[in-house]
């Protein structure tokens, strides 16, 4: 089950114009999503054009800065395809 799951992401991932279009749509939701989905966003984003969080967690009184790290880091692993297509899908979620 696994196996088709992947083949199928492969199949319907969306390419990187997709991303870049869903980058530029979310700056114009008209409300603004609550802080997981947030952090949901920002950690997708960096782990498609960056890869891998591999900063050091910031200080636990930098709450803002805490949330975007552990948004980041729950994306450890993926690949930049699947990343890609999981910020696509949460955004055309949102719109």
């Amino acid at each position: 089950m696994l196996i088709i799951k992947e083949i199928l992401l492969i199949i319907l991932m969306p390419n990187s114009q997709q991303f870049l279009e869903a980058a530029e749509a979310v700056k114009t939701l008209t409300t603004q999503p609550d802080h997981d989905t947030l952090a949901s966003l920002y950690g997708l984003y960096k782990q498609a054009t960056v890869g891998d969080n591999t900063t050091p967690k910031p200080n636990f009184l930098d709450f803002k800065g805490n949330k975007k790290w552990d948004g980041w880091n729950k994306y450890k692993g993926y690949s930049t395809k699947k990343a890609e297509y999981e910020y696509v899908v949460l955004v055309n979620k949102l719109l």
